[in-house]
């Protein structure tokens, strides 16, 4: 399709917060976008009110709900036939966090929901793009300069799923962990809610989902030369009036953006979160594979990127590469 030679980037979850607040700064720097929602009427809503008319032809929006792996291959079917040769960059943002549940939500396929939307819908996502990803044209026209551009793989990372640093030591419920990994071992259906088998807590599914995307990158990085594709995580800063804490008590709805603003000055808005991710995404500079970018006060317009330390969580070899192979079996890829 002639429109889209200018390359696409592909991004999930954008009815509101990062995600939606992601898409006028790469539309700004010649970028064609395939939004991935759940709704696409919610998701055009969304984007009409921030864009003006010019910038969301600009968008194809496709609806796929990532907790569903059956959606995840339809969609990845459409894309491939629309934009194949045009895909440059997939960024996963889409998330679910829902601490107060009592009991596991599940999937279709009958994992628990955080664990399913968070990482094995973007894992399987990932692994069926990845060739159209590596395969796409090399050169792409950027508002009206011809670039090369090596292809990548961008996902938001946490503060909470990284043990080396404070926010990633909260006791409450518990740090990321995925522990022996007994849970995927097991096939991770009912009455397994948790990546180590252990008792459900769902603030802490959330974080171990987060902490296998950010597995997910260190993993790509050793499966794939960065000369072929780039792959990163980044933590842009806490956005702590996004929609995604709309399931957490009122109370803290109020007060976290205090806090953070004041006390961790890890405080960042929409908007600059967005920027922040559509330039670890894209920007040249940003070009290092296997990296977690952040940035020192998280706050400031002017703040420097820089790679962040990772925990041994992250990055330990066997863990890694089992969380990759036991992923490939529960999304349907791969038999053990």
């Amino acid at each position: 399709m002639e429109k889209f030679k200018q390359g696409v980037v592909i991004i999930t979850g954008t009815t509101s917060g990062v995600g939606l607040n992601t898409l006028k700064p790469l539309i700004s720097s010649g970028w064609q976008i395939v939004a991935i929602n759940r709704s696409n009427k919610r998701a055009i809503e969304a984007a009409s009110i921030l864009l003006g008319q010019n910038d969301l032809k600009k968008i194809s929006f496709i609806e796929i709900d990532l907790s569903d792996l059956n959606q995840v291959r339809k969609g990845v079917q459409e894309i491939s036939s629309k934009f194949k040769n045009n895909c440059k960059v997939l960024i996963c943002n889409a998330a679910v966090y829902k601490p107060r549940l009592k009991k596991p939500e599940r999937s279709v396929q009958g994992f628990e929901n955080s664990m399913a939307v968070n990482h094995f819908g973007h894992f399987l996502l990932i692994n069926l793009l990845i060739n159209d990803l590596i395969n796409s044209d090399k050169e792409i026209n950027l508002n009206g300069k011809n670039i090369l551009f090596t292809p990548r793989i961008t996902i938001l990372g946490t503060v909470t799923a990284n043990y080396v640093e404070l926010g990633g030591k909260i006791p409450i419920p518990a740090p990321a962990d995925l522990g022996d990994l007994a849970g995927f071992e097991k096939g991770f259906l009912s009455p397994i809610s948790m990546a180590n088998g252990k008792k459900f807590k769902p603030g802490k599914a959330y974080k171990d989902s987060k902490l296998c995307n950010m597995i997910t990158v260190q993993e790509l990085a050793k499966r794939y030369p960065p000369e072929k594709i780039i792959c990163n995580s980044l933590y842009p800063g806490c956005v702590a009036n996004s929609r995604l804490f709309r399931n957490t008590p009122l109370i803290f709805r109020l007060l976290f953006p205090l806090f953070q603003k004041f006390i961790t000055r890890g405080y960042v808005t929409e908007k600059l979160a967005g920027q922040r991710v559509a330039s670890v995404a894209t920007d040249r500079d940003l070009f290092q594979s296997g990296v977690h970018w952040s940035w020192g006060n998280r706050q400031k317009l002017v703040g420097k990127v820089f790679s962040q330390k990772l925990s041994k969580r992250i990055i330990d070899t066997e863990l890694s590469q089992r969380t990759w192979d036991l992923s490939m079996k529960l999304v349907g890829l791969k038999k053990i």
